[in-house]
């Protein structure tokens, strides 16, 4: 009988067959998968990806790779929770972005990842190299596409603005803080190249050769997400309305509701030309009851 196939790290079969933490035994103490994944990234800050070994991990708990492998089964099933662990290092406040103004709230979860990746720089390819589906990750994703959506997005919209808005953040912490990246000692050796071409050839180039290797890095990376801020503001213009798009209403309100309806205006009889009919639970969304319970109050006040 052939061996049952194992799912792929990090896809959702393996997300969702993921095994609860084995409960203390008796003997020597257990390492819990949570030290073991704060351990490697702890490594991998020091030493990178590549260096990283399950042997060398073992011998930084003081334990063996025995004891690893009842709890991971592989190098590649650790990166991916180290990949999650960083997710879940990013704090972004105040916790409900809701409460600002969509670019706002987009340029505080953009930042508080990218200030995340900085700190692990050696690390930052894992990100690159998978679809976030772990909790941390769909924590993520949720928090962002809601800030959009609550803020008249549509759907494909909102989904497409994410998406951007990742690529950009884990793109630019790639290519500026990634292992191998450029220092400032080779931005000089770049800006002196382009003033070597000349204008005959390389006219722009060399126009540009001081603007092109001397722009603070932190400067680059605001600037390239207030562009893709500016392109969804005109693509959120440009999108077809939804004339049943729920407002946004304080907690406690009933869905569908004008901010000054009472909840408790909905249960007991229907106003006064109001259908007999018109059932309580049919009231959130009956035009005629809110007109009649608004006309109601402004006689009584």
């Amino acid at each position: 009988m052939a061996s049952e196939i194992q799912p792929v790290p990090g896809s959702p079969a393996w997300w969702a067959n993921r095994a609860p933490e084995l409960a203390h035994q008796r003997g020597r103490p257990q390492t819990d998968v949570g030290r073991i994944v704060d351990a490697a990234l702890k490594l991998i800050d020091d030493i990178g990806i590549q260096a990283l070994t399950l042997r060398t991990l073992a011998e930084t708990l003081e334990s063996g790779t025995a004891t690893l492998y009842r709890r991971i089964n592989s190098k590649d099933e650790l990166l991916i929770l180290v990949a999650e662990r960083i997710q879940g290092e990013v704090r972004v406040t105040p916790d409900n972005l809701e409460d600002l103004p969509w670019r706002e709230g987009v340029a505080v979860a953009a930042n508080a990842l990218y200030h995340t990746l900085r700190r692990h720089s050696h690390a930052i390819p894992l990100l690159a190299g998978q679809i976030p589906i772990g909790p941390h990750g769909l924590r993520a994703r949720e928090r962002l596409g809601g800030l959009f959506l609550v803020h008249g997005f549509t759907v494909p919209l909102a989904a497409r603005a994410f998406t951007a808005i990742s690529h950009h953040v884990i793109g630019f912490a790639i290519q500026q803080h990634a292992p191998g990246t450029p220092n400032p000692d080779d931005q000089m050796q770049q800006r002196d190249c382009f003033h070597s071409l000349g204008p005959a050839i390389h006219p722009s180039t060399t126009a540009a050769a001081d603007e092109l290797t001397s722009v603070p890095v932190h400067e680059e990376f605001r600037f390239g997400l207030d562009l893709l801020l500016d392109g969804l503001e005109q693509a959120a213009r440009r999108q077809p309305r939804r004339s049943a798009e729920p407002e946004r209403r304080p907690p406690g309100h009933v869905p569908g509701c004008p901010a000054e309806t009472d909840p408790a205006d909905l249960g007991g009889p229907p106003p006064p030309g109001c259908p007999a009919c018109c059932a309580p639970q049919a009231r959130p969304a009956c035009p005629l009851f809110h007109k009649r319970l608004r006309c109601i109050r402004k006689e009584s006040a």
